[in-house]
């Protein structure tokens, strides 16, 4: 069954569990998932109300991007337990000679680039929310503008918990120009990251 197909204390009994998947991977996808899915309630929210005929249009906009990147994190849940599984089927790799050496380190460091690379798809995804939530926070209907703030809180929240898993990911890859690439591309991420949580903040003190 997949983890998306469980019910919430299913998906938390098995994150309890002392399997190390799924871990803060797939909790960071799914708290992005979260944010989206609030950003989607005020924008219809805000659509269903005649108050806010002038910024329909723009709400239906903001719902349809939101609805994309909820159905890219949640199949992000998933696939990053899926990720690790493959990194912790490569450590079982005979090792016992040196063909077999080679082959188990080669097969490791493919599948240690891979789980770097999806817990920054999510982060990215998550910051694109992120951005969302705050444009939704502006003209959404004001009565569920705490519901955008803590959107954009959590796209925040699941974004910096997929830099984690990108950071310890990389630290165990042997290809430095990889790794520059990734740290550059995580340096972006949370750079723009921060400076969208201010406006919201700044946005949820005027409107909360």
């Amino acid at each position: 069954m997949k983890l998306m197909d469980k019910t919430i204390q299913g998906f938390l009994a098995e994150l309890k569990s002392d399997s190390p998947a799924p871990g803060g991977g797939s909790a960071a996808a799914l708290a992005g998932a979260i944010g989206g899915a609030l950003g989607i309630m005020v924008g219809n929210l805000t659509i269903g109300s005649g108050k806010y005929a002038e910024v329909h249009e723009q709400a239906k906009q903001l719902v349809n991007e939101l609805e994309e990147k909820l159905a890219r994190l949640e199949g992000y849940v998933d696939e990053d337990t899926q990720a690790f599984t493959q990194v912790m089927q490569a450590y079982k790799l005979p090792k016992n000679t040196d063909e077999e050496k080679r082959l188990r380190s080669q097969t490791i460091q493919q599948a240690m680039k891979s789980a770097a690379q999806l817990p920054m798809q999510v982060a990215t995804i998550c910051m694109e929310v992120l951005e969302l939530s705050g444009k939704m926070l502006e003209i959404g209907n004001v009565n569920a503008a705490s519901d955008a703030a803590v959107a954009g809180r959590m796209a925040h929240a699941a974004m910096w918990s997929a830099i984690y898993n990108v950071k310890i990911n990389l630290g165990s890859i042997k290809d430095q120009e990889f790794v520059a690439t990734m740290t550059k591309q995580v340096a972006s991420v949370v750079d723009r990251s921060e400076k969208l949580l201010l406006q919201l903040v700044q946005k949820a003190e005027e409107k909360i």
